[in-house]
């Protein structure tokens, strides 16, 4: 047994989840295709305030918020979204390169103590009870100039023929186009694309005079936005047209469809990076077959309206590890499992549905327009903001759960006070450590981890707040007492001064598996 877990595919996703295995402890193997990070691929472009959120949850967001820019708010189908009525710290989206993105994850990873090996490519899968082979070959495939979005062209002499790798569980986050998710046989159905968009990250002579978000011609759609100084994020949408994945992309083609539908090409030159992509969504039906987990884009494609993508698959990750820990560390079933494609694939199916709506929403026609003009005005409406803004931003998010309105809920970016005189403190800082916290607000005694200590922190503490904004409920009554799940969500909640007991342990049990004798002393 090599590790016991292999994860293929190094993109922020893969990066995220190896992160929260190795801070539970298990022994991480990452598998990367290509061979260096330094690509010239910029790709995704920001992060929004969950995956923030998240990152802060561990201590790690420090860096990300350094290295980025703040762009207020969030958009659907490049209409605004306000998110300044939202409980949490970060209501805007963070303008950052999946590029520097994935430098960060990876020396935390390795920091951790993370294995990552590169380059890796996985041609072969088999498993069994016990655990998963995976057949690797090392070396880079040669790109064939064709490409277009990762499309691996032909193989190069260098690259030979490895070992089979064995791991207790494998992880595909290998991309859209996942080696993993075929070897294994998983359903990946979903719509074709309607529209053909060409990217650009380029130099422009003649930039616009302000940032062009998304704007609407005859043709199509242009837009210019500057992630860095000196150059600039050139994207193009053709509507009713899909390019041949053999059609190459150059910085011709895409200064003829910059020209055709904006009638000028602002001065492009020097690509540092070109891709095409369409709207085509699908979706996995299965997001775990047996010993095999599939996560971010290997679950899931859509088109990157609204910016969801990078951040869809961090959280797939987050959902993931502290649970596939738990199995591999012996502490409850492997049927744990099955609730990461519970709670994750109705998130992903929503995903598809907001983008397939927003790339309706960007068409050029008159009648689309008259119906965008029609969105800007409900828009201002609070109710539709929030609607739109819980659902990009991924604030929103609820898992299924019985009991308590707050249960599945995100933990609230709230102040706690902990002990006299103390200055409030975040309550994401109690899930530092990935472990899951029992947060007793209201002075019960009778709040106890006893059995699940060795998993579970209990942690006692003040409010600062008498009701709780909870995106797509509403404000909720502070509870008196809450289960955190390592992942920020609440698995369990009581209300005042009356504890259930039973119903904590119950919660306690199916989350973190049963209770390890306590000796009298």
């Amino acid at each position: 047994m090599e590790a016991e877990v292999v994860v293929v595919g190094g993109g922020p996703t893969g990066l995220m989840l190896a992160c929260e295995l190795r801070l539970a402890g298990v022994d991480v193997l990452v598998l990367e295709r290509r061979g260096s990070r330094e690509t010239g691929e910029s790709r995704a472009g920001g992060m929004h305030a969950r995956t923030m959120e998240v990152l802060d949850q561990r201590g790690w967001l420090a860096p990300f918020l350094a290295q980025g820019r703040a762009m207020p708010g969030a958009h659907f189908s490049a209409l605004p979204l306000d998110l300044s009525g939202f409980a949490t710290r970060y209501p805007y989206l963070l303008m950052l390169l999946q590029t520097r993105i994935e430098k960060l994850l990876e020396e935390r990873a390795l920091e951790l103590g993370v294995r990552l090996r590169r380059p890796v490519e996985v041609v072969g899968l088999r498993q069994d009870d016990g655990g998963v082979d995976v057949q690797v070959v090392y070396g880079e495939r040669q790109d064939d100039g064709g490409s277009v979005q990762g499309e691996a062209g032909g193989i190069d002499s260098r690259r030979h023929e490895g070992e089979w790798i064995r791991g207790r569980y494998l992880v595909g986050c290998d991309g859209g186009r996942s080696a993993v998710r075929k070897l294994a046989g998983v359903g990946f159905s979903g719509t074709e694309a309607t529209l053909t968009a060409l990217l650009g990250d380029v130099e422009l002579a003649e930039p616009p005079a302000w940032p062009m978000f998304q704007e609407r011609y005859e043709h199509g759609t242009v837009g210019v936005l500057s992630f860095e100084p000196g150059w600039y994020r050139v994207i193009t949408t053709e509507y009713d047209r899909v390019a041949r994945r053999d059609e190459p992309v150059t910085l011709e083609t895409l200064r003829q469809a910059c020209l055709k539908i904006a009638g000028t090409d602002f001065g492009m030159r020097r690509p540092r990076w070109l891709s095409r992509f369409g709207d085509a969504a699908r979706q996995v039906d299965r997001y775990r077959v047996g010993r095999v987990l599939l996560a971010g884009d290997a679950a899931h494609v859509h088109f990157p309206a609204g910016g969801q993508g990078l951040n869809l698959g961090v959280q797939d990750a987050v959902n993931l590890g502290w649970k596939l820990a738990a199995v591999v560390r012996g502490e409850v079933s492997d049927g744990l499992l099955d609730t990461y494609h519970a709670e994750r694939h109705p998130v992903g199916a929503r995903v598809l549905h907001n983008t397939r709506a927003q790339s309706a929403l960007s068409r050029p026609d008159a009648q689309t327009g008259a119906l965008r003009e029609l969105m800007a005005d409900v828009l201002r409406a609070g109710e539709v903001n929030d609607l739109l803004g819980g659902m990009v931003s991924a604030l929103d998010v609820r898992y299924p759960s019985a009991g308590h309105v707050l249960a599945g809920c995100r933990m609230p970016d709230v102040d706690l006070l902990r002990g006299e005189g103390g200055a409030p403190e975040p309550a994401f800082a109690l899930l530092r450590s990935g472990r899951g916290v029992v947060l007793d607000l209201g002075g019960l005694g009778d709040v106890d981890v006893a059995g699940w200590g060795d998993r579970v922190e209990l942690a006692r503490a003040r409010g600062t707040a008498r009701t709780w904004g909870i995106p797509g409920v509403g404000r909720v009554a502070a509870p008196g007492a809450v289960l955190i799940r390592p992942d920020g969500h609440i698995a369990w909640a009581a209300d005042g001064t009356v504890t259930d007991v039973e119903g904590l342990r119950e919660a306690l049990t199916v989350w973190f598996g049963a209770p390890v004798s306590v000796m009298a002393g």
